[in-house]
C-alpha cells in the first residue's frame, strides 16, 4: 500500500507570505479558514485569534480591515498611534479599547461611531466635551451618562430626542424647565414624572396624550373635570383613578 502524504500549500497566498511554511506546518494558519493575508475579516480574525502575539506587527498593514482586526488583539500600549488612521473602521476599533482615561483626543473625531464610542465609554467628568456635538444621538448619549446637576445644561438642545433623554432624567424638582416644551412627547414625560403640582398645570395641555400623562400625577381633587376631556382614553384614565382615590371624609362624621 503506498502511503499517502498531507502536502502544505505552497502557492497561492502562502507563496510569498513571510510566515510560510513555519505558520502553516505548526497549524497557526491554514489558507481558507486562518490566513492573515486573505481579503476576509473571518478569516483574518480566526488567524489573530490563534496567534495573538503576531497582531502589533499588522497595525501600519496597507489593508485597512486587516489594521482593525490586528487592533483588536494587539496590545492596548500598541494601539494608541491608531488614534489618528485614517480609517474610521480602525479608530472605532481603538475607540472602544483605549483606557477610559486616553479617550479624551478622540472628542472631535470626523466619524460619529468613533464619537459616540468614546460618549458611551468617557468619564463622566470629561463628558462635557461632547455636551454640544453635531450628532444628536452623540448628544444623547451624553445626556444619558451626565451626572443630573449638569443635565439643566441640555433642555434646550434642538433636537427632540434629546430633550426626551433629558426629561426622563432630571430630578422631577426640575422639570419645569420641559414643561412648556415644543414637543408634546416631551412634555408628555415632564407630566409623568413631575411634582402633583406641576403635572396639575398639564392637565390644560393641548395634547390629550399629555393629559393622560398627567393624571397619573396630578392631585385627585383636581380631576374631575376631565371626565368631560374630549378623548375616550383620558376620561377612562380619570375615572380610574377616581375610583382608586378613597373619599375625603365629611368635616363632623
Amino acid at each position: 500500500m503506498v502511503q499517502q502524504t498531507t502536502e502544505r500549500p505552497t502557492g497561492g497566498l502562502c507563496a510569498h507570505c513571510p510566515l510560510s511554511p513555519a505558520f502553516p506546518e505548526a497549524d497557526r494558519c491554514q489558507p481558507g479558514d486562518a490566513c492573515v493575508r486573505a481579503h476576509s475579516g473571518r478569516q483574518i480574525d480566526r488567524f489573530f485569534r490563534r496567534n495573538p502575539g503576531e497582531a502589533e506587527n499588522y497595525l501600519d498593514d496597507i489593508f485597512w480591515e486587516r489594521r482593525a482586526i490586528a487592533a483588536r488583539y494587539a496590545p492596548i500600549d500598541r494601539i494608541f498611534r491608531l488614534r489618528s488612521d485614517s480609517d474610521e473602521v480602525v479608530r472605532r476599533v481603538v475607540a472602544g479599547r483605549l483606557p477610559d482615561s486616553q479617550l479624551h483626543a478622540m472628542t472631535r473625531d470626523p466619524d460619529r461611531e468613533v464619537r459616540l464610542s468614546v460618549a458611551a465609554r468617557l468619564p463622566e467628568t470629561e463628558l462635557q466635551q461632547l455636551i454640544d456635538d453635531s450628532d444628536y444621538l452623540v448628544r444623547a448619549t451624553v445626556a444619558r451618562r451626565l451626572p443630573h446637576g449638569q443635565l439643566a445644561q441640555m433642555v434646550r438642545d434642538p433636537e427632540r430626542e434629546v430633550r426626551k433623554v433629558v426629561a426622563s432624567r432630571l430630578p422631577a424638582f426640575a422639570l419645569h424647565l420641559l414643561a412648556d416644551d415644543a414637543e408634546p412627547e416631551v412634555r408628555a414625560i415632564v407630566a409623568e414624572r413631575a411634582l402633583p403640582e406641576l403635572s396639575a398645570r398639564l392637565l390644560a395641555d393641548s395634547e390629550w396624550w399629555v393629559r393622560l400623562a398627567a393624571v397619573g400625577n396630578a392631585p385627585p381633587e383636581l380631576l374631575p373635570p376631565l371626565l368631560d376631556d374630549p378623548e375616550l382614553e383620558v376620561r377612562e384614565a380619570v375615572a380610574g383613578r377616581l375610583a382608586e382615590t378613597p373619599a375625603t371624609p365629611t368635616a363632623g362624621k
